[in-house]
């Protein structure tokens, strides 16, 4: 069973990096399909959930990688968090430092200092993001997980999950303006040139990270209950049950927590946590007890590879941006082919996405028949 549990979770992992590919990756921004946008405050839309579905599975492995240590911080395993933390941590910065280098070059080539000014943007780069936040998680995650009894991790769950909207309350952190202490940490800590500035909010900040952990350690109990010792119709029925409690929970209080999103609001991670939860389940049951899994390798290409294939994504993103061809950008000239054919709309914007999509996967498959597996 091991080895197809393993196999439904590449599959729901290759699902969501596919999902994040996709919606970043538009023709243009100006035409997208209204579920591959992102809420503008409150509410939820499918974008929203597919980078916390990646933090919950991120939790559900590191159930299964620190499984074989004991769950004992010794040495090996202590300098094995860290070196990934670190790892993450500067891709991130690797990604918005190139973004500015070449914008700022490209705006201002062909003027005196251009090479310098691209040089010193590196001194505005973001410091927080996607997977800054990830490298953050995964490290105090593990770090807990780690470090006390796993009966008492639903209590820390809660605690934070409360904790953090006690400072959402207090802090008018529902609110979408500088009035909110949400956003006066981040420009207070980061600087308002090293975030991504959303009404002085950044959605991946300093405060919010604290429900983050908690996203990632309610994945971490899910991965617990999938590799229980018991019957998997037991296993399915206690993974349905809690997906649909943490669905019920997080709907149910919406009208005194908002879903949101921006300030990753403790009903957002319950909504998110349940909806992923299910999607596991689904999958578990499609495979192991339907005994199917056909129809699943093209995800799977993704899924083994998860972190490379969103890197690799991301500099495709930058470079297609600024390299040139025939005197425009590699972005340009294919989404204008596209266009003559299709119309400069939504659907030739989502065709641009998904060929990028095929981009990576053509890149993922090449991998994954060479049985190459790059850890991040």
């Amino acid at each position: 069973m091991m080895k197809l549990r393993l196999h439904a979770l590449d599959v729901l992992r290759g699902l969501t990096i596919a999902c994040m590919i996709l919606v970043n990756t538009p023709g243009t921004w100006r035409y997208i399909y209204p579920p591959l946008g992102h809420s503008v405050w409150n509410g939820l839309t499918l974008a929203d959930c597919v980078f916390p579905a990646f933090m919950f599975m991120m939790g559900v492995s590191m159930y299964i990688s620190l499984r074989k240590y004991s769950f004992r911080l010794q040495k090996p395993l202590l300098l094995k968090i860290v070196r990934r933390v670190i790892v993450l941590y500067f891709l991130g910065l690797f990604i918005y430092g190139l973004t500015g280098f070449l914008d700022t070059l490209h705006s201002s080539y062909g003027e005196p200092g251009a090479w310098q000014a691209a040089f010193a943007s590196l001194g505005d780069i973001r410091i927080l993001g996607v997977l800054q936040r990830l490298a953050i998680c995964y490290g105090i995650g593990a770090l807990l997980v780690t470090s006390v009894r796993h009966h008492l991790l639903p209590y820390i769950i809660v605690g934070i999950l409360l904790f953090y909207y006690g400072l959402l309350v207090a802090g008018h952190g529902f609110s979408r303006g500088p009035e909110s202490w949400l956003a006066q940490v981040d420009q207070w800590l980061l600087g308002l040139s090293h975030m991504y500035n959303d009404h002085g909010i950044d959605p991946e900040g300093v405060l919010s990270t604290l429900p983050s952990v908690a996203h990632v350690l309610i994945g971490f109990c899910f991965g617990k209950i999938c590799l229980e010792r018991t019957g998997l119709e037991h296993r399915l029925n206690r993974i349905f049950l809690n997906a649909a409690f943490c669905l019920l929970a997080g709907f149910l209080l919406q009208d005194l927590c908002p879903l949101n999103k921006k300030v990753w609001s403790p009903t957002f991670v319950l909504v998110t946590c349940g909806f992923t939860a299910l999607l596991l389940a689904v999958l578990l049951w499609y495979m192991d007890l339907q005994k199917t899994l056909h129809h699943t390798q093209g995800l799977v290409v993704f899924g083994v590879n998860p972190l490379f294939c969103y890197v690799l994504s991301e500099v495709w993103i930058i470079l297609a941006d600024y390299l040139p061809l025939q005197g425009r950008s590699i972005h340009q000239v294919v989404y204008d082919a596209l266009a003559m054919c299709t119309g400069d709309n939504a659907f030739t914007s989502l065709l641009y996405a998904v060929l990028t999509v095929c981009l990576v996967g053509i890149i993922g498959l090449v991998l994954y028949r060479k049985n190459i597996y790059i850890k991040i």
